[in-house]
């Protein structure tokens, strides 16, 4: 972590220090990444952490913001026959992720931008920034946006991933290489071709079979591949915010919630 992102993280800081920050105006950044969810023999269990961090520091090079430190237990129950994974209930999540957000709002924050690398989380988190009703939160879905999906059709060689994929494995590779072993990258099998649910390592017979966990074929992966998904979500994720940024700046004003 260099010093410029260091200074971002509300962790490292006193009370009074943050309340200075959000009072010339800081939004608020909550990384959300699973730092105990299989990404198979190739991949850490805090991959999605990594890569929510990650992005969240790079934020703060283009917005005033303060990061919050990573929700890393999550709605992941895809993997949870894997050693190491785990999930909450969809309920417990949202629950979670609701009383997180409005206690960040509640001490003033401009806007709060909650950074969310998960696919199985995208709902609980809508639902609970929606209950909010607040009106300066927003959801930032790392693999949504126009430049990230059209790179992603352009350079993805499998035929079918989602899940410590081509894809993903070319973005570790970009990002902390040391941490990828492709000596042990493995593809799932053909059996797999949709969405499949809640993988197995065990049943051979399943249409969700993965030995590995994986979704995808993660031997395609290459950094220059991750370089190019890199760049074009973070590009996405510039243009989210301060479009937020701008609309909130020409919105009646948020009833300020006491501190």
């Amino acid at each position: 972590m260099d010093i410029k992102t260091d200074r971002n993280l509300v962790e490292r800081m006193t009370w009074d220090e943050a309340a200075r920050r959000i009072d010339h105006g800081a939004s608020a950044i909550l990384p959300i990444g699973a730092a105990a969810k299989q990404h198979g023999f190739h991949l850490p269990l805090n991959t999605d952490r990594i890569q929510a961090e990650w992005l969240a520091a790079r934020l703060t090079e283009t917005i005033d913001a303060l990061i919050w430190p990573t929700l890393s237990y999550g709605h992941y129950p895809a993997f949870v026959e894997y050693a190491g994974s785990t999930s909450l209930s969809a309920p417990v999540f949202e629950a979670v992720v609701q009383q997180i957000a409005s206690g960040i709002l509640k001490h003033g924050c401009r806007a709060l931008f909650a950074l969310d690398t998960g696919i199985s989380t995208r709902a609980p988190i809508e639902r609970a920034l929606a209950h909010l009703g607040a009106g300066n939160a927003l959801h930032l879905r790392i693999h949504e946006g126009p430049r990230y999906r059209k790179a992603a059709a352009d350079l993805a060689e499998q035929r079918h991933g989602s899940h410590a994929d081509e894809l993903e494995t070319s973005l570790m590779l970009a990002l902390a290489p040391e941490l990828v072993d492709m000596s042990r990258a493995e593809a799932s099998p053909a059996l797999i071709k949709d969405a499949p649910g809640r993988l197995t390592p065990t049943d051979s017979t399943s249409a969700s079979y993965s030995r590995s966990g994986s979704f995808g074929d993660p031997t395609l992966a290459t950094p220059a591949k991750g370089k190019i998904l890199l760049k074009a979500m973070l590009d996405d994720l510039n243009e989210q915010v301060l479009a937020f940024l701008a609309r909130l700046a020409t919105a009646p004003p948020i009833r300020s919630m006491s501190r």
